[in-house]
């Protein structure tokens, strides 16, 4: 199976809050959590929903703020946790 995983500065995050207008709270990796955002090529494709586990790439402006890169599905998410990488 092939799992996209994080690269440079993105990290891994799992949502926790749902904020509404395509917004989340992700609680990132690295302890920060972060009020992230959803590109439109996931809008209408993809029901996220808490516990999600996303790839989040932070804003270099304000580091609180990101945007959400990739969507793990139930399965990738059970692989990552097989590996320890969350």
């Amino acid at each position: 199976m092939r799992v996209k995983l994080p690269r440079g500065t993105e990290l891994l995050g799992e949502i926790t809050e749902l904020l509404g207008a395509s917004r989340f709270r992700v609680a990132c990796k690295d302890g920060v959590e972060r009020i992230c955002r959803i590109p439109g090529k996931f809008r209408k494709r993809i029901r996220v929903s808490t516990g999600d586990w996303v790839i989040v790439r932070p804003w270099s402006i304000e580091d609180e703020k990101g945007d959400v890169t990739w969507i793990y599905t139930r399965t990738q998410a059970n692989w990552l946790k097989k590996k320890g990488m969350i």
